[in-house]
Protein backbone atom coordinates (compact mmCIF):
# COMPACT_ATOMS: atom_id res chain seq x y z
CA UNK A 1 0.00 0.00 0.00
CA UNK A 2 0.98 3.65 -0.08
CA UNK A 3 -0.01 7.03 1.30
CA UNK A 4 -3.71 7.73 0.97
CA UNK A 5 -4.73 9.70 -2.09
CA UNK A 6 -6.99 12.30 -0.50
CA UNK A 7 -9.47 14.47 -2.39
CA UNK A 8 -9.46 17.61 -0.23
CA UNK A 9 -12.97 18.67 -1.26
CA UNK A 10 -14.37 15.39 0.14
CA UNK A 11 -12.77 15.64 3.60
CA UNK A 12 -15.24 16.38 6.39
CA UNK A 13 -17.00 15.42 9.58
CA UNK A 14 -18.89 12.12 9.39
CA UNK A 15 -20.82 12.04 12.61
CA UNK A 16 -22.31 13.99 15.45
CA UNK A 17 -19.60 12.78 17.83
CA UNK A 18 -16.68 14.24 15.86
CA UNK A 19 -14.66 16.63 17.99
CA UNK A 20 -13.06 19.68 16.38
CA UNK A 21 -10.69 22.48 17.36
CA UNK A 22 -9.77 25.82 15.79
CA UNK A 23 -5.98 26.30 15.49
CA UNK A 24 -3.35 28.60 13.96
CA UNK A 25 -0.90 27.00 11.50
CA UNK A 26 2.68 27.98 10.72
CA UNK A 27 2.53 26.79 7.10
CA UNK A 28 -0.06 26.21 4.40
CA UNK A 29 -2.23 23.17 5.08
CA UNK A 30 -5.00 21.45 3.19
CA UNK A 31 -7.86 19.17 4.12
CA UNK A 32 -6.88 15.65 5.12
CA UNK A 33 -3.37 16.44 6.34
CA UNK A 34 -2.19 15.39 9.80
CA UNK A 35 -0.79 18.13 12.03
CA UNK A 36 1.18 18.42 15.27
CA UNK A 37 1.68 21.29 17.71
CA UNK A 38 5.10 22.93 17.32
CA UNK A 39 6.20 24.34 20.68
CA UNK A 40 8.88 26.47 19.00
CA UNK A 41 6.28 28.50 17.08
CA UNK A 42 3.19 27.82 19.25
CA UNK A 43 1.38 26.89 16.04
CA UNK A 44 0.35 23.71 14.27
CA UNK A 45 2.27 22.29 11.33
CA UNK A 46 2.19 19.16 9.17
CA UNK A 47 3.12 15.94 10.96
CA UNK A 48 5.92 13.58 9.92
CA UNK A 49 6.85 10.13 11.28
CA UNK A 50 10.41 9.94 9.99
CA UNK A 51 12.11 12.91 11.66
CA UNK A 52 11.93 13.61 15.41
CA UNK A 53 9.36 12.30 17.85
CA UNK A 54 7.76 15.74 18.34
CA UNK A 55 6.82 15.96 14.64
CA UNK A 56 5.12 12.56 14.79
CA UNK A 57 2.97 13.60 17.77
CA UNK A 58 -0.11 14.39 15.67
CA UNK A 59 -2.94 16.32 17.27
CA UNK A 60 -5.52 16.13 14.49
CA UNK A 61 -6.51 16.11 10.84
CA UNK A 62 -7.13 19.34 8.90
CA UNK A 63 -10.77 19.95 7.93
CA UNK A 64 -10.42 23.45 6.46
CA UNK A 65 -7.48 24.81 4.44
CA UNK A 66 -5.30 27.67 5.68
CA UNK A 67 -2.26 29.63 4.55
CA UNK A 68 0.85 30.56 6.53
CA UNK A 69 -0.14 31.92 9.96
CA UNK A 70 -3.78 31.25 9.11
CA UNK A 71 -6.56 29.70 11.13
CA UNK A 72 -8.08 26.32 10.35
CA UNK A 73 -10.31 23.69 11.93
CA UNK A 74 -8.91 20.26 12.76
CA UNK A 75 -10.68 17.08 13.79
CA UNK A 76 -9.31 15.71 17.06
CA UNK A 77 -11.55 12.69 17.47
CA UNK A 78 -14.58 10.83 16.10
CA UNK A 79 -15.54 9.91 12.56
CA UNK A 80 -13.82 11.80 9.75
CA UNK A 81 -14.41 11.30 6.03
CA UNK A 82 -10.85 11.36 4.69
CA UNK A 83 -11.84 11.85 1.05
CA UNK A 84 -9.96 8.65 0.22
CA UNK A 85 -10.64 4.95 -0.19
CA UNK A 86 -9.86 3.16 3.08
CA UNK A 87 -9.60 -0.54 3.91
CA UNK A 88 -12.12 -1.30 6.66
CA UNK A 89 -10.31 -2.34 9.84
CA UNK A 90 -6.95 -1.01 8.68
CA UNK A 91 -4.91 1.10 11.11
CA UNK A 92 -3.80 4.42 9.66
CA UNK A 93 -0.80 6.42 10.91
CA UNK A 94 1.22 9.58 10.40
CA UNK A 95 3.19 8.99 7.20
CA UNK A 96 6.90 9.31 6.49
CA UNK A 97 5.82 11.92 3.92
CA UNK A 98 5.08 15.27 5.57
CA UNK A 99 1.38 15.80 6.30
CA UNK A 100 0.20 12.57 4.73
CA UNK A 101 -1.57 9.51 6.11
CA UNK A 102 -0.56 5.90 5.46
CA UNK A 103 -1.47 2.36 6.52
CA UNK A 104 0.61 1.20 9.47
CA UNK A 105 2.38 -1.41 7.32
CA UNK A 106 4.06 1.38 5.33
CA UNK A 107 6.24 2.54 8.23
CA UNK A 108 9.83 1.42 8.01
CA UNK A 109 12.73 1.29 10.45
CA UNK A 110 13.18 4.42 12.53
CA UNK A 111 9.77 5.97 11.95
CA UNK A 112 7.82 7.05 15.03
CA UNK A 113 4.44 5.35 15.30
CA UNK A 114 1.45 7.63 15.76
CA UNK A 115 -1.85 5.88 15.18
CA UNK A 116 -4.45 8.24 13.80
CA UNK A 117 -7.28 5.73 13.83
CA UNK A 118 -8.97 2.71 12.32
CA UNK A 119 -11.04 2.69 9.13
CA UNK A 120 -14.68 2.27 10.15
CA UNK A 121 -15.84 2.23 6.52
CA UNK A 122 -14.42 2.66 3.03
CA UNK A 123 -14.42 6.45 3.56
CA UNK A 124 -14.51 7.11 7.31
CA UNK A 125 -11.65 7.01 9.79
CA UNK A 126 -12.52 6.54 13.45
CA UNK A 127 -10.03 9.16 14.62
CA UNK A 128 -8.52 8.18 17.96
CA UNK A 129 -4.92 9.40 18.08
CA UNK A 130 -2.27 7.44 19.94
CA UNK A 131 1.20 9.00 19.78
CA UNK A 132 3.47 6.22 21.02
CA UNK A 133 6.86 8.02 20.80
CA UNK A 134 8.20 4.58 19.79
CA UNK A 135 10.22 4.13 16.60
CA UNK A 136 9.81 1.04 14.47
CA UNK A 137 12.66 -1.45 14.61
Amino acid sequence: MANLTITAANVGISGTTTRIKSVIVSESVTQGQSVYYDTATNKYTRALSGDVVAKADAKGIVLTPAGIDGQCVIAIGGLVNLGATLSVGEIYVVSATVGLIAPIGDLTTGHFVTILGVAASASDLDLSIVASAVATA
